[in-house]
């Protein structure tokens, strides 16, 4: 189907242009791949070997948005139980994108659109071709606290989906995150870090995270003057962003290992988590043999710590052993070997074999 979209010039009000827009469809396209093509039908450009088809919501958004007649009534934006899920979702998008919409109806969209959302992929696939996450993400920038949070939710349901990871980052949604992260309230910024932890698990996302301005900087800030809640999200976000190589020297750079060494000791162990990710990189074992006490962060780690929390110390401790003879000298000096040797028959496979190596280096160092 061939559609006619009529638009303003800017330069002269008063003269219309009209857009033809022919929409391939994923079949169509499909199709083209099925038949053996591996160049764009367009552009006559290579495609990789094993193509991945995602939708681009972004212009199926702008489109519609000039195709949608606006004469149409605003449908009733409440929950009617006589209708399916499938209706009522589009009601509640349809009260959500419309101009009209008022705080209590954008309020009660979100909160309802996040319900069905979390446990549906259906709905959430709905949600996304309908092209109403532009919508959701002006929801965003609101400056009503209540408009931010819920809207935050609903992205982060709708990041469930792999699919979905990339297309929100494709339409922006990094930098209205980054945003909130650095001037929402607390629950805003918990949410914001959580759903940059939903996005990193796609690799690509990761590095897109991570080379985006001030990202990381801004989860280092809120480990540094956040509280509960959102300093947990920040370095859970960290974590997955740093499990990009290019991002460990990124987080060092910020200033990250001082303020994790800090809240680490403080008992906090993804904080510990981190560090074992950081030490991998030059940079971060450097930064880490500056510290003052850092051993007594991974030593107070290994003797009363989970097994997850054990596993890292004992990993980063290796590493800083291997790098620096001083630090091999002043783990011994801790009692790290003997730790070490009463973990070698831990029920836990990783336990032992990290212990294991380290009580090889610290035999055959110092």
């Amino acid at each position: 189907m061939i559609s006619s979209v009529q638009f303003h010039c800017k330069s002269c009000p008063t003269r219309l242009f009209s857009l033809r827009v022919i929409p391939l469809t994923a079949p169509s396209i499909q199709r083209w791949l099925d038949s053996g093509h591996r160049t764009c039908p367009i552009t006559k450009l290579p495609l990789p070997e094993y193509p991945r088809l995602i939708p681009n919501y972004a212009l199926r958004s702008l489109i519609s948005s000039f195709t949608i007649p606006k004469s149409q009534p605003d449908p009733d934006p409440y929950w009617n139980p006589n209708l399916s899920k499938k209706y009522q979702t589009q009601f509640l998008i349809s009260a959500l994108v419309s101009p009209s919409s008022n705080l209590e109806s954008s309020l009660h969209s979100l909160s309802q659109l996040t319900r069905l959302t979390k446990l549906d992929p259906g709905i959430r696939r709905q949600i996304t071709e309908s092209g109403a996450v532009s919508a959701v993400l002006d929801c965003v920038d609101s400056t009503e606290s209540e408009i931010q949070e819920k809207a935050l939710a609903l992205l982060l349901n709708l990041s469930l989906d792999d699919d979905n990871k990339v297309g929100l980052v494709a339409e922006g949604v990094i930098g209205r995150v980054i945003k909130v992260i650095r001037a929402g309230t607390p629950s805003s910024r918990a949410i914001g870090c959580t759903m940059l932890t939903s996005l990193a698990v796609v690799e690509v996302n990761k590095a897109t995270i991570g080379a985006y301005p001030n990202a990381v900087k801004t989860l280092i800030l809120v480990l540094y003057n956040g509280k509960g809640r959102e300093v947990r999200e920040a370095a859970t976000a960290l974590y997955a962003i740093c499990s990009f190589v290019d991002n460990r020297k990124r987080a060092v750079e910020c200033g990250a290992v001082p303020i994790l060494m800090r809240i680490g000791g403080m008992g906090l162990e993804r904080a510990v988590e981190v560090l074992s990710l950081l030490v991998k990189c030059k940079e971060g074992r450097e930064e880490m043999r500056k510290v003052n006490g850092c051993l007594e962060v991974f030593v107070k780690v290994i003797r009363n710590g989970s097994e997850r929390g054990v596993q890292c110390a004992l990993l980063t401790l290796n590493c800083l052993c291997c790098f620096a003879e001083e630090m091999c000298v002043e783990a011994k000096k801790d009692g790290v070997l003997e730790i070490c040797v009463g973990f070698l028959d831990d029920e836990n496979e990783r336990v032992r074999r990290n212990a294991a190596t380290l009580v090889q280096t610290l035999s055959c160092r110092g």
